[in-house]
């Protein structure tokens, strides 16, 4: 099945899109959500869709600035732009953008799904063109590249458009080739390990009560909404809890 993203920073328009659209039929499933493009960046490598609906208007990183960072990361990525009405001309001034289809918010099934066949319809046909098995093009990896890649990280996390295929890329690597190697000699997958650094050092800086918007951009993640939930996942309580009880008097 062809994978799908769905970017924006209103819960109620990705719940519906995810609600209204037959994707089993069209061959597709949606395989992840993000709240801004900051989040998206540091998902992608995860959810590795196919295909990506864009918000164009959110904080932090907007929908025209996520597709020119990512459609050059991942160029056969598909982008479908989704715009209000007062910000519809705006978005097709962006026509230097590998962009897809722009559609205007709200969304209509009917108008959606008829973007989805023409878009299945190209993917279908580049799977027919390219030979199944393809074997990798990225070099062998050298038995010390792993704690150089890890160190790279650590010295970069807080460059918040860092992820597995630009590290790929500095590397001389495809991205699914490191990837699976990571995972092999780390235990970890990349943007696990990468969120790690991120949040070592998140707790370092609550336990001096740094204020969470300023922690949040000195790790690389500007968006505090995604760097709350980063941080209560990996260390098991709020940022602002976390500082009530670390707190050093």
């Amino acid at each position: 099945m062809y994978r799908v993203m769905i970017i924006d920073d209103e819960q109620s328009a990705r719940k519906l899109l995810r609600a209204s659209i037959p994707w089993e039929s069209l061959n597709m499933e949606v395989v992840g959500e993000a709240a801004s493009g900051i989040e998206a960046i540091n998902v992608i490598d995860e959810m590795r869709p196919d295909i990506a609906f864009v918000d164009i208007s959110m904080p932090f990183m907007n929908g025209i600035e996520f597709t020119e960072v990512a459609t050059q990361r991942y160029p056969k990525l598909i982008i479908i732009i989704m715009t209000a009405i007062d910000q519809f001309e705006y978005a097709r001034k962006c026509v230097s953008l590998p962009v897809f289809e722009y559609m205007l918010k709200p969304i209509v099934r009917a108008e959606v799904t008829g973007v989805l066949q023409n878009v299945k319809k190209k993917l279908d046909a580049t799977m027919e063109t390219e030979a199944d098995g393809t074997a990798e093009n990225g070099p062998e990896m050298e038995q010390d590249t792993i704690a150089q890649i890890q160190k790279f990280i650590e010295n970069n996390y807080v460059d918040s458009k860092i992820n597995l295929a630009s590290v790929a890329e500095q590397f001389g690597f495809s991205a699914s080739y490191l990837s699976r190697k990571f995972k092999q000699e780390t235990g970890k997958n990349f943007v696990e390990y990468l969120t790690e650094c991120r949040m070592e050092k998140a707790m370092k800086l609550a336990e001096t009560g740094k204020k969470m918007f300023l922690a949040s951009s000195e790790v690389g993640i500007p968006d505090p909404n995604y760097f709350g939930r980063c941080f209560k996942k990996y260390a098991g309580m709020s940022y602002s809890d976390y500082i009530a009880a670390h707190m050093k008097v």
